[in-house]
């Protein structure tokens, strides 16, 4: 086994559906070891999220693959002493404490920060919610479908016009940005702890990360700026920053900012030179002004050839443009695969999706699957100093399973 950077530094991962035990992830990506605490019975409510309407139908467990990798499984129920018990032993010799846990129910299961810092002054306590740890929502529940993509403006920014149907997220799409911001404070934190000798408590939320998200358009309204009219693609005030629709139906989006150099170039690959000398579009105030016309002579041409194809026309030129990919087109993306946003578990071919950030020198361990419910249950106990006679009597009780 790898170690990584993180060898040797110790996490209880205490929570559940999705950014804050996915940090945990990135951390044990570069060799922490991880003790997710799940409650006996049905273990974390997120191992049954494929089984909800609407999902992928497959044999594996693939929301459980990825936000669980790599981690041991402890069954504890923390709504029993001898359950907080436990777990307060294993803090005192944690490094980080991760929770997505309200307030509320921190403070009713004796796990808030006041109560654990005392058993470990070093402890980065890390808490993860919906909308902050303040204000009468505190201890509102919230997905990243309604605290980060809803609340933020971007479910409403991202409709064609004012009378299109707002769009929907998909599983996941807020948590895993937000998962990296959480990771990076609990980085720093330990940082400040490596200067310092003392840990903290660290907070992220689904609500700023949001905002943060549509952070230039957010920032935009809070100095007051006057915005335009919302515009379909048809419609769009720039063709060279639009997305069209190729013959086999793929979409491709180009995005040329420097347009006066690009905008040759790429009247030549598209076939059409004859626009260059083209009067209405001699300049970029005339392109622009005339953007309609410039769009539906593209949609025109796009339209002639396969995605395939124009990449292979447009690729080589400067030209910055993007395949609007498809999920079928990731398990055989070959640059993902080679810059290893694509990994293998470890002994198996099936491939996971790697945490987004390498550092030169230090290698990630290989993933490993996940746990099953309490599966380390046992090894845990023993390394925290329980004999078997404390742990057969834990489990009698039920707090461990």
């Amino acid at each position: 086994m790898e170690e990584g950077i993180f060898e040797g530094l110790k996490v209880l991962d205490c929570a559940s559906f999705i950014a804050a035990p996915a940090a945990a992830t990135v951390l044990s990506d570069f060799g922490a070891e991880v003790i997710k605490i799940e409650p006996p019975g049905s273990g974390d409510p997120y191992r049954n999220l494929p089984n909800l309407p609407g999902y992928p139908v497959s044999p594996h467990n693939f929301a459980w693959l990825l936000e669980s990798r790599n981690k041991r499984s402890l069954a504890l129920d923390l709504s029993r002493p001898e359950g907080q018990a436990v777990l307060y032993r294993l803090v005192a010799e944690a490094d980080v404490f991760i929770t997505n846990f309200p307030p509320g129910v921190r403070q009713r299961l004796g796990i808030t920060y006041e109560e654990l810092k005392p058993r470990n002054a070093r402890l980065v306590y890390a808490s993860f919610t919906g909308y902050g740890e303040k204000g009468e929502e505190a201890n509102k529940p919230g997905f990243d479908s309604n605290a980060y993509w809803a609340r933020s403006g971007l479910m409403d920014l991202v409709r064609a016009d004012e009378n299109t149907t707002p769009a929907r997220s998909v599983a996941g799409m807020g948590d895993h940005p937000c998962a990296m911001a959480f990771y990076s404070a609990i980085v720093t934190a330990l940082y400040k702890r490596e200067r310092t000798g003392e840990g903290s408590h660290v907070s992220s939320n689904l609500m700023a990360n949001g905002v943060w998200a549509a952070g230039v358009l957010a920032q935009a309204k809070l100095c007051g700026a006057k915005f335009g009219e919302r515009r379909p693609r048809e419609r769009a005030l720039n063709a060279v920053t639009n997305h069209y629709r190729c013959k086999d139906g793929r979409w491709l989006i180009l995005s040329l900012l420097n347009e006066e150099r690009q905008w040759p170039v790429l009247a030549r690959c598209l076939g059409r030179e004859d626009l260059v000398n083209d009067a209405r579009f001699a300049t970029r105030p005339d392109r622009h002004a005339r953007s309609l016309e410039l769009i539906r002579i593209f949609d025109e041409v796009f339209a002639t050839r396969d995605l395939a194809e124009w990449r292979g026309i447009l690729d080589g030129n400067g030209l910055v443009f993007g395949v609007v990919g498809i999920l079928d087109d990731i398990p055989n993306d070959k640059q993902m695969i080679e810059n290893e946003v694509l990994v293998p578990f470890e002994n198996d071919t099936m491939l996971t999706i790697n945490s987004p950030i390498w550092i030169d020198g230090s290698q990630k361990v290989k993933p490993r699957h996940p746990p099953g419910i309490g599966e380390h249950s046992d090894d845990i106990l023993r390394e925290a100093g329980y004999d078997d006679a404390s742990i057969r009597k834990l489990r009698a009780s039920g707090a461990v399973a």
